[in-house]
């Protein structure tokens, strides 16, 4: 069994900071991608950013410039710095990770979601 923990959400002004962890924990043999989603109202769930298990990172184009992913795998944690967060930033975000278990079988697991809030 593997579980998701995510933490760092919440309200901020335009152009603010939020720094997002996600911490993957359980019988855990390897995690290869990790990654950040995040989905608005009415909208269908985007890809915000990935990082390999060997660090090759990629980025939505509306993020780029503005938010850094991480990981750290002596800790199966990833991170993501979010920068000049703007309005249209305000979604729902959730951590992703592909996880090979202890038994050796792979699957992908899902945090359960922390709000962001971008508004004056």
């Amino acid at each position: 069994q593997v579980q998701l923990v995510e933490s760092g959400g919440g309200l901020v002004q335009p152009g603010g900071s939020l720094r997002l962890s996600c911490a993957a924990s359980g019988s855990i043999f390897s995690i290869y991608t990790m990654g950040w989603y995040r989905q608005a109202p009415g909208k269908q769930r985007e890809l915000v950013a990935g990082i390999t298990h060997v660090g090759s990172t990629n980025y939505a184009d509306s993020v780029k410039g503005r938010f850094t992913i991480s990981r750290d795998n002596s800790k199966n944690t990833v991170y993501l710095q979010m920068n000049s967060l703007k309005p249209e930033d305000t979604a729902v975000y959730y951590c992703n990770a592909n996880v090979r278990s202890t038994m050796m079988s792979v699957a992908d697991y899902w945090g359960q979601g922390t709000q962001v809030t971008v508004s004056s």
